[in-house]
């Protein structure tokens, strides 16, 4: 494997599955089992998901919710898909235990960076939920700041779409797909990959990111292994 320790970054709305709302379970099942897969070679995995399937800060802002509050809910959203991949996890035979970015016992154990780490080194799968901890943040953000605290060799943002194109593939037919591209490229395109403060974060402290489907069987092993699928972030 080309990798030593690495940092999915899982999107709460993939989890839906084919559902209209929630957690499919046959689609986290599948991610366990692509997680198995490479925890098996004895890689270090850390896991941020996101709580888009249950609720967006964002969103509820905009119909009315506190901005503060709302975020703070789409935080809880991540905590809850953190807790059921957990259990996923333990389903097919590995530990994976639930922090959270705030005091939370005994839902998760609080987010220490050393206690993270001691954790991925028995093997263990460290699940971080919960954000950043603080408003105005989404979990790109906080998986690039985790990523980097975790002194990970690469972040890995599984979506539904196989990399980065030069537009929407899903609206536009003409998007071309990039093997590669600089952070600076991304910035100047104007392409929406992340939020700004991700971008950003992972560009100043020099993490790479690949960006691939997650939700193709088998995938995460092949990125793993090196095989040009997805598409790389670099300086």
């Amino acid at each position: 494997m080309k990798y030593r320790r690495v940092l999915l970054k899982l999107s709460g709305e993939s989890l839906m599955g084919e559902k209209q709302y929630g957690i499919d379970e046959n689609r986290l099942n599948a991610y366990a089992f692509q997680i198995k897969e490479i925890a098996d070679t004895g890689m270090q995995i850390a896991i941020v998901i996101g709580g888009g399937n249950i609720f967006r800060g964002l969103s509820g802002a905009a119909k009315g919710f506190d901005r503060v509050k709302g975020d703070q809910m789409g935080m809880l959203a991540t905590v809850i898909n953190s807790l059921a991949l957990s259990s996923a996890l333990e389903k097919v035979g590995i530990k994976g235990n639930v922090y959270t970015a705030t005091r939370m016992e005994p839902i998760g154990h609080l987010y220490i960076k050393q206690d993270a780490i001691e954790a991925l080194e028995r093997g263990e799968i460290v699940i971080v939920s919960g954000g950043t901890g603080n408003p105005f943040f989404t979990t790109d953000t906080a998986s690039a700041l985790r990523a980097v605290e975790l002194e990970a060799d690469v972040m890995l943002k599984g979506t539904r779409v196989d990399g980065i194109y030069t537009a929407d593939p899903e609206k536009d037919p003409t998007a071309v797909k990039f093997d590669e591209i600089t952070y600076d490229e991304i910035y100047n395109r104007g392409l929406k990959i992340m939020d700004l403060t991700a971008t950003t974060l992972a560009k100043d402290n020099g993490l790479p990111i690949i960006v691939f489907d997650m939700d193709t069987a088998g995938n995460l092993k092949k990125v793993l292994s090196g095989e040009n699928i997805g598409t790389l972030v670099h300086n």
